[in-house]
């Protein structure tokens, strides 16, 4: 296998031909060990912030270990992205991990809360790249035509790290120490690393880019201006302190800025064109709102069910698996339907309805409620993040120009995790303010006994379960208040996100990105794709899709033949790899050998192949029959490009045509045995 060496730009490629299949699921797995260490980053830490609390000290800040990782990860996203289409993806990947591992190390041996804030902007840093390296890398070891069932893995790890994310925190908290929840990245990247150098084989396609240094500085740096305003205004300073006014106008001043810099960059990190697309500004708002509900909830539900109701760690991890439960069936339900119905405006409007409903639930949760009602409030909730987190980036996706797909994708998912920053920020102040005004009401009104420091009631969640009787219920109250409220102030920003959803314009859908894969839509990193690449996912998701249900039936109507759809894919083999030998080709494939054995009857039958020894050869009937074929082929997969056009886009052309070849030349399993009434033989 060759290492890594420098190719031409150009459109993807199949450089799987360069990889046996076995490196290939090696470096996919190594790959989503990747994905897994920053996808869990984001959920894991929850469970464990009121033991951190405790031990650090500084409940104020809480709320910044989030948003630390957030900020970090997604102002990073856009730049590894570039630096990996300029230099190379493999050692910048290993190089990220090195990044990973070095801030999980620090924060597990952080001794106050500043430090361990500031090591999770690190840890942000290597997440941020693990994110849009490990799926960019799928596209340089995968031909397209494969694509779809290795993305699947990635769509399987965020669904599994927003379940085990919770209840993995709680169980390192509860059985080792909170300090496990950063320490178990560790082992995990030392064998990404390991099989990564070992197994990953890819060419480097260098592209000239002008990347927008100044572009990304500038927003990162107000999306932190804004958010230590949200986060300190009104807790460590008053709102109308001078630091706070400074850190507002400096915040703004950098978004003029911002906007100055990215109408002259070469290649904006958000071209401001899309804008003027009013299904994108609508989009980017109702993102934001998402983004704001679900990490401010998932943020300060852990600590009530911890502090309010007793519960461990780990059970507080398990308490929250009905609202990840409703959000990925919501999620994976809403998409499904729309790519049958072609219908999508319905699911943003439903979707930010029943997330304000569910906000309205939890705020009616208290130290009272039952178990039941809970898990039920946790559900509905995550119903409504579902169903409208998968609709947004299709929405957005179908309402943009080739040319800012790739742009637009990043974009929409750039919003929702600002929107998260904001959300867990503004939380946190909100959670702080209340319950400081409660328990100085509390300790202001109640007899305490002789020698108890008052201070240790909001400082210490975890001293909370050991109060004396006669305080430990107003305390646990004023707890519960002062979350509950947090999702009462979400309310009317979420219902900002429903009006503005009975604005979206549903344009008819194109057919080649129907169904976002579940990177985009749980994650909420912006993954940054070109649009050839997004144009790339798209068609393998539905070109293996096709393929396992009726493509070759449609490619063989469409050619006007009367053969079994098994000879179709018969012939496009042999004109592809010159020669077939039946026997073996069962063998290698799925299909089973009685339906190779009827296709390779039929075509020697009807003088299309002829056997050589034990291959069959194409006759020259055979190969004209074939080339027929591929046309029919190629116009399929046309047809799933909407109005991309191939003729304008001499990229697009080339992937077409690289798509077309691929599908039906390789190791397939998607035939099956026997005929359907229209007389094809697939599912």
């Amino acid at each position: 296998m060759a290492q890594e060496t420098t190719a031409p730009t150009g459109p993807p490629t199949a450089p799987g031909e360069i990889q046996d299949r076995r490196s290939v699921r090696l470096a996919i797995s190594a790959l989503a060990l990747g994905m897994l260490l920053a996808a869990l980053d984001q959920t894991i830490v929850s469970t464990a912030l009121p033991t951190i609390v405790s031990e650090l000290g500084g409940i104020e800040h809480l709320s910044w270990v989030v948003t630390a990782y957030l900020l970090a990860s997604t102002a990073a996203t856009p730049l590894w992205g570039k630096l990996g289409d300029m230099y190379g993806r493999k050692k910048l990947f290993q190089t990220v991990i090195v990044i990973f591992l070095i801030g999980s190390a620090l924060c597990g041996i952080s001794q106050n809360m500043p430090q361990l804030i500031a090591f999770r902007a690190l840890q942000g840093l290597g997440g941020g790249g693990l994110m849009v390296l490990s799926m960019a890398i799928v596209g340089d070891i995968v031909p397209p035509r494969e694509r779809g069932r290795y993305q699947g893995v990635f769509g399987a790890v965020f669904g599994a790290s927003s379940v085990l994310g919770p209840l993995l925190g709680g169980v390192f908290t509860e059985q080792l120490s909170w300090r496990w929840v950063f320490y178990i990245n560790l082992p995990i990247g030392v064998v990404a690393l390991a099989v990564i150098a070992a197994v990953l084989h890819i060419p480097v396609r260098r592209t000239t880019h002008r990347i927008d240094y100044l572009g990304m500085a500038l927003v990162a740096a107000a999306a932190t201006c804004l958010v230590l305003v949200t986060s300190l205004g009104g807790t460590t300073w008053p709102w109308s302190s001078p630091k706070i006014i400074g850190l507002a106008v400096l915040g703004l001043v950098l978004v003029a800025a911002f906007v100055v810099v990215e109408r002259r960059a070469v290649e904006p990190v958000l071209p401001l064109r899309l804008f003027r697309i009013r299904t994108f500004w609508l989009v980017s708002v109702i993102s934001f709102v998402i983004g704001f509900a679900m990490f401010g909830a998932m943020t300060y539900l852990p600590t009530f069910l911890q502090v309010v109701h007793g519960f461990s760690p780990t059970l507080s991890g398990v308490h929250m698996i009905p609202m990840v439960i409703g959000l990925l069936v919501s999620s994976t339900g809403s998409g499904q339907i729309v790519s049958r119905t072609g219908h999508y405006k319905i699911f943003p409007i439903l979707g930010t309805g029943i997330t304000a409903i569910g906000l309205l639930l939890l705020h009616q949760l208290d130290e009272f409620t039952s178990t039941w009602v809970m898990s039920l409030y946790f559900l509905i909730f995550g119903l409504g993040l579902g169903l409208v987190m998968q609709v947004l980036i299709l929405a957005v996706q179908n309402s943009v120009g080739y040319e800012d797909l790739g742009a637009a994708t990043s974009g929409a998912t750039f919003f929702r995790s600002i929107g998260a920053s904001f959300g867990v920020s503004i939380f946190g102040t909100v959670f702080a303010n209340q319950l400081n005004d409660k328990i100085d009401a509390l300790v202001a009104n109640t007899p305490l006994p002789p020698g108890f420091d008052p201070s240790v009631i909001s400082s210490d969640p975890r001293a909370v379960e050991s109060l004396p009787a006669a305080i430990h219920g107003p305390v646990v109250h004023a707890y519960s208040e002062s979350i509950t409220t947090v999702f009462l102030w979400a309310v009317p920003v979420t219902l900002i996100a429903f009006v503005l959803a009975w604005f979206l314009k549903e344009q008819p859908l194109r057919g080649s990105v129907t169904v976002p894969d579940a990177s985009e839509t749980l994650g909420t990193n912006p993954v940054e794709r070109s649009s050839i690449e997004e144009i790339a996912r798209g068609l393998s998701v539905l070109g293996s899709r096709e393929a396992r249900r009726d493509l070759y039936v449609r490619i063989t109507k469409l050619a006007d033949l009367d053969i079994h759809p098994a000879s179709s894919w018969l012939l496009l083999r042999m004109a592809k790899g010159g020669e077939t030998d039946p026997v073996e080709l069962a063998r290698r494939t799925t299909v089973p050998a009685d339906v190779i054995e009827e296709a390779a009857v039929e075509v020697e039958t009807r003088g299309l192949a002829v056997r050589d020894g034990n291959p069959l050869v194409l006759t020259d009937s055979g190969r004209a029959m074939a080339a027929q074929l591929g046309v029919a082929r190629r116009t399929v997969l046309g047809e799933l490009l909407g109005d991309w056009d191939p003729e304008r886009h001499a990229e697009l052309a080339a992937l077409l045509t690289k798509l077309s070849g691929d599908l039906c030349g390789g190791d397939t399993d998607h035939l099956e045995k026997g005929r359907p009434a229209t007389g094809g033989a697939t599912a």
